[in-house]
């Protein structure tokens, strides 16, 4: 089976389409997805790309609008504006690289991203964080713990500079085969390169 490395960071709005729909796009093409977190802020404030500042507020109006959009076409919803940029960005992602290591973050990135995306709650921050731990089983109080240790905050500072070194600049992103491919609106691109 082909793997198809995803790289995401919780706090990209667009991540959210393909969180939402990579187990339906597995099932359907034979191929696996490697869930791999990592800091896009980091990497755009090295960049100095600030995505939707305040300024500007068209740009950003349209984004909520293209979600939604994109979401409805795909058969779910994305209730918008939701909440963002997120508080606890670095916490979100570090649970995730903690699900990465113990094998449960693909169960986790979908679950808090909905409740982002449908109930309005932030990921990192409560209940989001929480709930959604307990909704696939994880226990809270340890992975919150071990999510703050010193060993996930070098595992996150890693899996950054993974990106980096792959030219990643932006989330969701795809790679085949050494082959970048960036946006949701390129995951079909992705496995069509993958199954070639």
């Amino acid at each position: 089976m082909k793997e198809i490395e995803f790289w995401f960071s919780i706090g990209s709005t667009y991540t959210y389409l393909s969180v939402t729909r990579l187990k339906e796009v597995e099932e359907k093409f034979g191929v696996k997805f490697s869930w791999q977190p990592f800091s896009v802020r980091k990497i755009m404030i090295e960049m100095d790309n600030v995505p939707f500042p305040p300024t500007k507020k068209v740009k950003a109006d349209y984004m909520w609008r293209d979600i939604e959009r994109r979401a409805n076409s795909y058969g779910f919803e994305a209730k918008v504006p939701a909440p963002y940029p997120l508080k606890e960005f670095d916490l979100a992602n570090s649970v995730a690289v903690l699900g990465m290591q113990e094998g449960w973050c693909a169960e986790y990135v979908p679950v808090t991203y909905r409740r982002w995306f449908v109930d309005g709650l932030e990921p990192g921050s409560e209940p989001n964080v929480s709930a959604s731990l307990r909704e696939i089983g994880q226990q809270p109080e340890r992975v919150l713990e071990l999510a703050a240790d010193d060993k996930i905050r070098k595992a996150y500072l890693k899996q950054t500079e993974s990106a980096q070194s792959k030219n990643i600049f932006g989330s969701p992103s795809f790679i085949v085969d050494g082959e970048l491919f960036w946006g949701d609106d390129r995951l079909e691109d992705a496995v069509k390169w993958a199954l070639k």
